[in-house]
């Protein structure tokens, strides 16, 4: 197993493994590579052992490519908890977006305070449950959707099937009928962790509780059930989701750093 300091690229890293990604030990850096999904940024990219110091961008930039020579984006984390980049007025220079996010752990859980008893909570089955996770996860993008994002997504969709037929991981949804609303998976790492993954609301049924509700009952699944010693999930710190965490019991563990230069 690859020696990985930060919780959340350490995680990320297992759950890739699980999904069928290839991760390559160098040495001063780990490349990751998911053949079947070009397009999913985090499933090709490089993890640093160290922050950039000044001049690293070049050096660094040439290396992805030439570990990536199709790839049309430029991914790099950073293997550190103490949230240095480093050299970011030259990332910056070079087109890159600088993304910390906040990783955060609970080993129990607190009842949401607004929860939402109308929608059926479950594990999702069957080929029209896979479906609509791939629709809702179109629905729910905040980024362009393109044919690319599109391609992604599919992945994305058929990756989290393997896992939960494998029996390595589960999808939860929150449904109203037959319609899926929100969605999340939990994957057990095998070391007394459980990493969730992909938390997503429909635009049209947000401020619903939805979230908080299906967070909690996964969340109570991976302690009661799994029995996962610790919760791990990974926030975007700007976005309101980090609240419904915290209020869940979620505490702020550690800082992930990634630097992304998407498609032209």
């Amino acid at each position: 197993m690859v020696n990985i300091t930060s919780l959340g690229f350490r995680t990320d890293l297992r759950l890739l493994e699980l999904a069928g990604s290839e991760v390559t030990d160098r040495g001063e850096y780990v490349v990751v590579r998911t053949p079947r999904n070009p397009a999913f940024w985090w499933g090709n990219f490089l993890l640093l052992r160290t922050p950039f110091a000044p001049g690293d961008t070049t050096a660094r930039l040439a290396l992805f490519q030439t570990e990536f020579p199709d790839a049309k984006h430029v991914a790099m984390g950073i293997d550190s908890v103490d949230r240095v980049i480093g050299a970011e007025d030259e990332l910056l220079a070079a087109g890159f977006e600088l993304e910390p996010s906040t990783v955060m752990t609970a080993s129990r859980v607190n009842e949401p305070a607004r929860p939402n008893e109308a929608a059926e909570y479950r594990l999702l089955s069957g080929d029209r449950d896979w479906e609509q996770l791939t629709e809702l996860g179109l629905a729910s993008a905040t980024m362009t959707v393109d044919e690319a994002y599109e391609d992604f997504t599919r992945g994305r969709t058929r990756s989290a099937r393997e896992l939960v037929e494998s029996g390595q991981g589960f999808w939860f949804g929150a449904f109203e009928g037959e319609r899926l609303l929100a969605s999340l998976g939990l994957v057990p790492d095998g070391q007394g962790a459980a990493r969730f993954q992909t938390v997503q609301t429909h635009p049209e049924a947000r401020n619903r509780g939805l979230a908080s509700t299906l967070v909690h009952r996964a969340a109570a699944y991976g302690l009661d059930e799994l029995g996962a010693k610790t919760l791990v999930i990974v926030a975007d710190p700007e976005y309101v989701a980090v609240r419904i965490y915290r209020a869940l019991g979620f505490e702020d563990t550690e800082t992930q750093l990634q630097v992304i230069r998407p498609a032209a």
